[in-house]
């Protein structure tokens, strides 16, 4: 089993989205990135505790590569809006790919090259590669928010 954090703006259709996928095993939202012990999801709304609200997944590294993860990242937000997502507007909601490790580091950091290079997007990329810090599980209401409402029917487009 290894761990993955992603931040793609509101958590919940991303945890939505990786939980769709074959070969990750678990997904958990929460907050990290910021310098608040223990933030509440009020308190990361305020924009000052300098967190993000991630996705974390634990997945089996013989049954999807770190690789294929950062496929379903890039087709699941616009990586090119600096700390906005849609209608979420704020630092919480940046892209932010946050490694566990240096073999992760290099694989997002060419991954970015790669896909910036292809021009699939009229601007660059603004998605942040950041080591993984404290990760903080936000509070059970949103955890599987969208699976508990019937409304986990998104897919990744291709």
């Amino acid at each position: 089993m290894t761990t993955a954090t992603f931040g793609a703006g509101c958590f919940w259709q991303v945890e939505a989205a990786f939980r769709n996928v074959e070969g990750v095993l678990s997904t958990r939202v929460g907050y990290a990135g910021g310098s608040v012990a223990d933030p509440s999801y009020e308190d990361v709304c305020t924009g000052r505790t300098g967190h993000a609200e991630v996705s974390e997944v634990t997945y089996d590294e013989n049954a999807i590569s770190y690789e294929e993860l950062l496929d379903v990242f890039w087709a699941v937000h616009d990586p090119t809006t600096l700390n906005r997502q849609g209608w979420d507007v704020g630092s919480q909601y940046r892209s932010a790919i946050l490694y566990h490790n240096v073999k992760q580091k290099e694989v997002a950091e060419a991954s970015k090259e790669k896909l910036q290079a292809q021009g699939r997007f009229k601007r660059d990329i603004v998605t942040e590669i950041a080591a993984a810090s404290n990760f903080y599980p936000a509070e059970d209401y949103h955890q599987q928010y969208l699976e508990k409402r019937g409304l986990a029917t998104w897919k990744i487009p291709g």
